[in-house]
């Protein structure tokens, strides 16, 4: 097992969340979910929404009803907040909303919202994310 002091597993999960939303705002899926664990550990949350998706699949699914329901979303990074194992990205979101989304009929509008997100990390990987 290969020891790393938490300034440097901090900085790895820094790089980790950027690469992984620069791929989002990319629609890169392959490079999104290359930021994952790829097993049965990876899990999404939509917590307003009570969703829970499961699993790699569960995440692949996730970002394919998004991706429908907001094609030309973009993510823009405006708070950071890091420990060992866990990161919190504050962001904005916008993009037009197209299709049916968490019971909600698109009106083909510009939309924007704000998230707090939580990003969790592998203990045997710190450089993946588990959710």
């Amino acid at each position: 097992m290969i020891t790393i002091t938490v300034e440097e597993r901090i900085a790895l999960q820094r790089a980790t969340i950027e690469e992984h939303i620069r791929q989002e705002n990319a629609k890169e899926w392959e490079k999104v979910y290359d930021t994952f664990v790829r097993d049965e550990r990876s899990f999404y949350d939509v917590v307003p929404m009570s969703t829970h998706y499961e699993g790699i699949r569960g995440v692949q699914d996730f970002y394919e009803a998004l991706t429908v329901a907001l094609p030309d979303f973009v993510i823009t990074v405006t708070g950071e907040y890091d420990l060992p194992g866990y990161s919190w990205r504050e962001v904005t979101v916008t993009g037009t909303h197209r299709s049916e989304f968490a019971g909600i009929t698109p009106q083909n509008h510009v939309v924007r919202f704000e998230i707090a997100a939580l990003y969790l990390f592998s203990d045997d990987n710190p450089g993946k994310l588990i959710a």
